[in-house]
This record gives C-alpha cells, structure tokens and sequence, in this order.
C-alpha cells in the first residue's frame, strides 16, 4: 500500500514538470539566468532509481546510497564542465570559476544522505538546486565574478548514522572528536572506519584541520524541503528562514513512583507513575499552547513513554520512562519552557508523592541565519513575484555548522507534501523551480 502511493505520488511529481516548465518560461525575470529544471528533474529520477530500497530511497552515510548519489552528482559536474575537489571529509565541490579567483566564493550546498527508507529530497533538493543554478548559468551564457560553488555535504542525517554534522563541521574544522567513535547503526562499525574504508581522513578531523572558513566562503545558501506542513497548509510554495532552533533534551527522563495492586490500592494511597507523567505532559501541552497564542515559535515533543519490564497487568505502575525534546529559535524561549518544567515537576512531585528525573540532558543553541541575506532573497522573490513565507526552522541543518564558524548563512525552504524521513515526501518539481528560481535570481547577483 505504502510503494503504491509513492509510485502515485512519483507519477504527480512527474506530471508536475510540464508545469513548472511553463511557469518559469511566462514569468518575466530581471535577469535570462533560469534553473534548468530538466536537468533537476532527471538528477531527481536517477537518484530515486538508483537508491529506491523497496519502500523509500536508502543513501547510508559514508556508505552505498551515499556513494551512488555523490556518483551521479558528479557525472553531471563533468559534463557541466564544472571544478571538481573532493576533502578529507568526503565532501564534494563542484565550482563554476568566477573571473576574480582571489574573491571567496559562493557556496550553494546541502546533504546527499538520507534515513532508512527516506524520502527522495530531504537534502538531496538542496544539491540539485545548486546544479540547476549553476547550469542555467552556463546556459545564460553569465560568468560571476567569484566562484559559485555547488557543494554536496556529506553525512547531514545524524539521527540516523552518525552525529555531529561530520561533512559540514569537518569541512569547517569543528567536528567533535570523540563522534569519530559513534557506530553507524546498520553495520555496527565506527564513523572513523567507515571513512577510511572510502579513502578519506578522519585524523583531519580529529585534528580539527579545515578548508572553509570566513576567509574563503562569501556567504553559504541552503535550499531545503520544509519539513512540516506549513507551506502546504497556507498554499505558499517558498520559506525563508529566520534561525535554525536551538533545544534542550531530557534523553532519559523517569517518574519513580510505587508499585502496587490495582484491585487493592485506593486512589489517595497511590503513587502512580503513569498519571503523574500524564498530567505533566498535559499541563506542559497546555502551556507551549499558552506561548503559541502568544506568537512564540516552539515545539515540545514527548518523543517516548514505556513502563519498565516489572510493569504487567493488574499494577499500579511504579516507574516510567519518557524523553522530552524542546526546540525553539530564541534561548528565551526555551528558558521559559524550562523554567514551567521545573514548576510544574515540583508541584506534581508534592500532589503525587512520586520523584522525577530528568536525566541525560542535551543542549544546542538557537542560530540566526543572517539578516542580510534572507532581504536580499525576499527582494529576489517580490521582484520575481514568488509567494513566500519568513519563518523559523523546525530542525537543524548543515547551515547552522557554517554560521556558527562565522560565515553568513540562509536557508530557503520549498514546500513539501506529507512530512519528512517518509517515503511520501512528494514535494512538487513546480515548487521546486519557483524556490530554485529565486536562489538563481541571488545567486547571480552575490556573484556579480
């Protein structure tokens, strides 16, 4: 049932082109450079030819899928007539030379990989606007003044293979050492192994060396599917984005209660775990309604809840295990999140006799993508006449790595159909040119 609807929805997305064909061609533009949407559409095809598992698309991290789409990323570099460099990191640069070398370049990038059974744009839509970009370029017959580089970033979806953002912070030379160590998940083997077993240097990494920085990178642009519904649900095809959240995580959290029969246990003597954490993810929901009433941006998530192995029927549980992620584009935000936490957890201690722990904390900062950039993109889109949306992020990207190291940074989001890391991303191809068309329309300008 599940394959049935993403042929359906690949047959949408195909019949979608035509489309976005003739809506790039009777739009007036400020300038000829125009995305080549064929050549998008035919990168998008082979990719989901070439690494469709059954259900969705695979590409492992520093392994097959990965390698398949840096493959075919590449072959069509070549025939671009584009710089090819590949890093210590396995990151892929494929540069459009400007006529200033000594100018720092362009970069237009984001990931090849995806999860298991993924989608065919989670990442993948970034790389191939950068070489629709690049190729209306060439086509237009328009030679920048820096380089305008494509980068293909390895290695984005740490919840799935390895964390730390190994491709962008290994570029960059702020990829945690210790990450080398994490197992990939389906293979049991390290990131460290895994990199060497494809001829790249993870010591290069644990050294911090790096070949992007301030000095080199004029500013970093990301195109990226959104990954929740709001593009679709307000009919807006195109997102620019305010900052990339930041969260505090409770990784193993429990409610230590008493263990007791449920026949013989009145209500007043119970120390129930389970109602204790009911009632927390209750009033904790209620209140981040509280701050979306307010025009706060948040998002609270209990991501999961068990009961210990001592559970069974016919008990009042005892104990219970949940982890809790909150993000939010402004450290006040999760500051005020944090603070009616610990409220409420004092308060539902004392009423419930039970003990809470919220152990395993994990902690990111909120990053701005830089003002300055996100205008000239909103002037690219009044000017194109391109509907848009300012609007935070919901997940980190690879973007976050580069404006932390200091370079400026923009994310630019295309509307998505039915979620992200699912098999039904079904973002459509004329949603896609719209965004890529405003990128072009920037990109040929920052270049100039």
């Amino acid at each position: 049932m599940i394959l049935d609807r993403v042929l359906a929805l690949h047959k949408a997305y195909e019949d979608g082109l035509a489309a976005a064909t003739r809506a790039l061609g009777c739009r007036g533009m400020s300038t000829n450079i125009r995305p080549d949407v064929t050549l998008a559409s035919r990168l998008f095809d082979a990719l989901r030819e070439k690494t469709f598992d059954g259900v969705g698309v695979t590409r492992e991290a520093y392994g097959r899928g990965e390698e398949i789409a840096h493959a075919l990323v590449r072959a069509e570099a070549e025939k671009l007539g584009l710089e090819i460099k590949v890093d210590y990191a396995g990151n892929m640069y494929m540069t459009l030379p400007g006529s200033d070398r000594t100018l720092s370049q362009i970069i237009l990038g984001s990931h090849l990989d995806s999860v298991p059974q993924g989608g065919n744009y989670d990442g993948a839509a970034g790389v191939i606007c950068g070489m629709a970009v690049v190729a209306g370029m060439k086509q237009a017959g328009f030679a920048p003044k820096r380089d305008v580089t494509v980068m293909a970033i390895r290695a984005e979806e740490g919840g799935a293979w390895f964390n730390g953002f190994p491709g962008s912070r290994g570029a960059l030379g702020s990829f945690p050492p210790a990450n080398l160590a994490i197992l990939r998940p389906d293979t049991g083997l390290s990131l460290e192994h895994h990199m060497r077993e494809l001829g790249f240097d993870p010591e290069a990494l644990r050294t911090g060396k790096k070949v992007l920085g301030p000095e080199n990178v004029h500013a970093y642009l990301e195109l990226h599917i959104e990954q929740g519904p709001v593009l679709d649900a307000e009919q807006i095809p195109v997102g620019l984005v305010t900052a990339l959240p930041g969260n505090r995580r409770v990784r193993v959290g429990k409610v230590i209660g008493e263990w007791n029969h449920s026949g013989a246990t009145p209500r007043a003597y119970r120390h129930d775990a389970a109602l204790a954490l009911a009632e927390f993810a209750h009033r904790l929901d209620l209140f981040w309604g509280e701050l979306e009433a307010q025009g706060v941006p948040s998002v609270v998530t209990f991501c999961t809840i068990a009961t210990t192995d001592q559970a069974g029927f016919g008990k009042v549980p005892g104990e219970i295990g949940f982890s809790l992620d909150v993000r939010a584009p402004e450290p006040a935000t999760l500051d005020r999140i944090y603070a009616e936490i610990h409220r409420l957890v004092a308060e539902i201690e004392a009423s419930r006799g039970v003990k809470f722990e919220l152990s395993s904390g994990q902690e990111s900062k909120p990053t701005p993508m830089d003002a300055g950039m996100r205008e000239a993109l909103r002037q690219s889109a009044e000017g194109l006449g391109i509907g848009y949306k300012v609007m935070p992020s919901g997940g980190g990207h690879d973007a976050a790595a580069f404006a932390q190291a200091g370079i400026p940074s923009a994310m630019v989001f295309v509307r998505n159909q039915n979620g992200s890391h699912t098999p039904l991303e079904a973002m459509r191809i004329e949603d896609f040119a719209e965004a890529s068309t405003v990128i072009a329309d920037w990109a040929m300008k920052a270049s100039s």
